[in-house]
């Protein structure tokens, strides 16, 4: 369950790639929702699906932070330099992924109402709390996401690097 020094307990794997297969569908789903025009049968029901499950990833990344903050990490494997790239690419992954949320949630509760998460519950609204609140939040938001898709598609190809090139058990141990 808890992580070793050599890998990664359960918990971690598969909050790590949950968080992986919703960050990149909600990616997607961002990239597909723009385009929808009034008249398209989702022109409400995808939005309300990417925000409930927004609200959700940043529960979950919530929850993936206090889990490593309170479990020890395996051995770092690489030089100096990549041990250093790293941990910076997690933290700036990170600090995305709040960043996303929270400009996601200004956008949606600048006209004073809630995010209805599936029905389950309300996240309150705190108003417009500075001028142009939603359009600001959305050029963050957009621009967050493509910030992070970018950092995902590094983290990838160096765990690829990693492996076949590296030939040491990085990728191994998040499998």
């Amino acid at each position: 369950m808890k992580n070793t020094t050599q890998n990664y307990g359960w918990v971690a794997k598969s909050l790590h790639w949950v968080s992986a297969v919703v960050v990149i569908g909600m990616f997607a789903s961002g990239w597909w929702m723009v385009e929808l025009n009034y008249y398209s049968d989702w022109y409400k029901t995808a939005p309300f699906i990417h925000k409930s499950v927004g609200v959700l990833l940043l529960l979950l990344t919530l929850a993936r932070l206090c889990w490593k903050a309170n479990n020890m990490s395996p051995d770092a494997v690489g030089n100096a330099f990549e041990q250093f790239m790293a941990k910076a690419a997690h933290t700036v992954l990170y600090l995305l992924i709040v960043v996303i949320c929270v400009s996601g949630y200004l956008i949606s509760t600048a006209d004073g109402r809630g995010i209805e998460v599936f029905n389950w519950f309300v996240l309150p609204s705190f108003g417009e709390l500075f001028s142009q609140q939603a359009d600001t939040a959305g050029l963050i938001h957009k621009y967050s996401a493509y910030g992070l898709m970018g950092l995902v598609l590094l983290h990838a190809l160096a765990a690829l690097k990693h492996h076949f090139i590296d030939k040491d058990n990085t990728l191994k141990r998040m499998l």
